[in-house]
């Protein structure tokens, strides 16, 4: 399994501090990341794989820093957006989903095969040719994730997968990241998604407040929100 490491971990835009003196070791399977907007968890979330680097301190994925080596992260930390449409790039639902491949030195026959193998699984091989801004929010949430997850990564990261869905595709995405074999860490405001999980970690302004299994850690959350 991945191991993630934060040291000492300040994140500021401009004169505002989001983040303030995150210590970490990662190493669970399945990790939530509750708090409440403008907490810093967004932003925490994105660190994990370099979208943004510490402005102190340091992150490391398997010994790897974020910061340094950010393109050798990416291939072992995917990361799922709120919107899909932050993440979708390319016109044809099969572009976009071989589009994750992209750089990993693959043939066309393995690219092939394994964009083949994601649409199947995750129900969009009917959809293959269809233009990517005519899917409905619930599945381009679907071929979102499958562009990240058809490079195989050690890790992946969602930030708010959830938000936007209806209960029906909701509850499709939540199965999908509960039988996921990586190792996973969602930052969600869906609290009943993390009962299961290994590890919860609460952040309230840029500081990890609670790090404990979901029954503690959620219960402390929701006494700080009341």
């Amino acid at each position: 399994m991945t191991t993630i490491k934060l040291r000492s971990v300040h994140h500021r835009f401009g004169e505002h501090e989001v983040l303030r003196g995150i210590d970490l070791t990662l190493t669970e399977r399945r990790i939530g990341v509750v708090g409440a907007n403008g907490s810093g968890k967004s932003t925490f979330a994105r660190l994990l794989n370099g979208l943004v680097v510490p402005s102190e301190g340091e992150v490391r994925i398997d010994g790897l820093d974020t910061a340094r080596e950010a393109r050798a992260v990416r291939a072992k930390v995917g990361f799922v957006f709120q919107n899909p449409d932050n993440q979708i790039v390319m016109p044809m639902v099969e572009e976009d989903v071989a589009f994750g491949l992209k750089g990993l030195g693959l043939s066309r026959g393995e690219r092939d095969r394994l964009v083949e193998r994601v649409l199947d699984h995750y129900g969009l091989a009917r959809l293959r040719s269809h233009a990517s801004h005519t899917l409905s929010g619930g599945e381009k949430q679907l071929l979102a994730l499958a562009g990240v997850l058809v490079s195989e990564p050690q890790c992946v990261v969602f930030d708010e997968p959830t938000t936007l869905l209806d209960l029906r595709n909701a509850r499709k995405v939540k199965e999908i990241i509960r039988t996921l074999d990586q190792m996973t860490i969602v930052v969600t405001h869906d609290l009943a998604l993390l009962d299961a999980f290994d590890r919860v970690l609460v952040i309230d302004e840029g500081k990890v407040i609670a790090d404990d299994q979901p029954g503690p850690a959620l219960a402390a959350y929701v006494e700080r929100m009341i």
